[in-house]
């Protein structure tokens, strides 16, 4: 198979000067369609339907955790309400603020192994699917290649 048989096709993605409400509730309903499978991440798009950059959940993560306290001793720290006041200040971010800018894609024919190589290596959970002219076409999530590998191993025991 190929990463064109697998890919979800566009259909929610940000802007670069979108908040990031807009990319909760496209998250939030995104999640509640059955077939993505739990999405964690979108496509950004320019103006003129360049993918730029991808929005995911452990970017918005990492905005909201410190650098400083990667370095830090916390056996003696306490977490009580830092969740929510670190995520305070990030309130007021773009999504071009926070996007990976560096985006690992698949050709849509691709083999699936290729993409599934691309996740592990690089350790991102979706790839977006390009055309043969570099046009952004769709992304391929982590959860449905997980599904194509337990619908063999199911399969293969029949």
């Amino acid at each position: 198979m190929k990463a064109r048989s697998l890919m979800v096709p566009i259909q929610s993605f940000l802007r670069p000067d979108d908040g990031l409400k807009e990319f909760v509730e496209a998250i939030r309903n995104a999640r509640g369609c059955e077939e993505t499978h739990g999405v964690r991440s979108l496509p950004v798009i320019d103006a003129s339907g360049n993918l730029v950059g991808v929005l995911s959940m452990k970017d918005i993560l990492k905005a909201a955790y410190p650098p400083y306290l990667y370095e830090t001793d916390l056996s003696l720290f306490t977490w009580d309400g830092m969740l929510e006041s670190m995520t305070k200040r990030i309130l007021d971010k773009k999504v071009s603020d926070l996007m990976t800018r560096t985006v690992v894609s698949v050709k849509e024919d691709h083999p699936l192994m290729e993409c599934v190589d691309h996740m592990l290596k690089f350790q991102i959970s979706t790839i977006p699917v390009i055309d043969h002219d570099g046009k952004f076409i769709g992304m391929l999530y982590e959860s449905d290649l997980f599904f194509a590998v337990t619908n063999t191993l199911l399969g293969a025991g029949s």
